[in-house]
């Protein structure tokens, strides 16, 4: 039996990925966020969802422009930290000791330990409620040589992403490699 919970727009769980952007004096800044991810194949888009009220909506909203990276589970406290204190009265890059790269394609900032990154350029904005979502399209993506497999794509367990778990507040770890998608529920057909 199913208990009834609420309106609760809750994914299990939800990517952790973290916005760059510069404001208006060309600082850099970084905030994590769940959410949001992938929206669009053709052209490339993500979705980013972000409050009002934080600096990295304003600062996206200026520039138009926002770096999406991943963090490796190495990571994890500089991650965490970005999301305790604004951008507007703390430099997170200097407080984590993250070292802030010029993205090469568009007008936003990447933490260069940060082994992939999706630059985007603004398409679109949504007023959603206490939440603005952004679409970027995705005009580069960089990921670390040492993350590929021989096929070229990304080794997730090289990788080590985490997950965020709305409800409870709680990271995880990425689990191992259960079998290949359309091909497991092949046996059905």
């Amino acid at each position: 039996m199913k208990k009834p919970v609420g309106a609760k727009p809750y994914i299990y769980p939800a990517p952790v990925m973290v916005v760059g952007t510069y404001d208006a004096q060309g600082k850099p800044d970084i905030a994590p966020f769940s959410w949001g991810g992938i929206c669009c194949s053709d052209p490339p888009c993500v979705a980013v969802s972000l409050r009002k009220a934080t600096y990295t909506y304003h600062n996206a909203m200026l520039k138009k422009a926002f770096t999406v990276s991943i963090p490796s589970l190495d990571l994890i406290k500089q991650t965490d930290y970005t999301g305790i204190v604004s951008g507007r009265d703390t430099d997170k890059f200097s407080r984590t000791k993250l070292t802030p790269v010029k993205s090469p394609h568009v007008d936003a900032p990447y933490p260069a330990e940060f082994p992939v990154v999706i630059e985007c350029v603004v398409t679109h904005t949504i007023e959603l409620g206490s939440h603005t979502q952004f679409i970027g399209k995705v005009v580069n993506t960089l990921i670390e040589d040492s993350l590929l497999d021989k096929n070229g794509y990304v080794d997730i367990k090289k990788l080590r992403p985490f997950v965020f778990m709305p409800d409870s507040y709680a990271y995880y770890s990425v689990g191992d490699f259960i079998g290949q998608a359309f091909s497991i529920g092949e046996k059905l057909t």
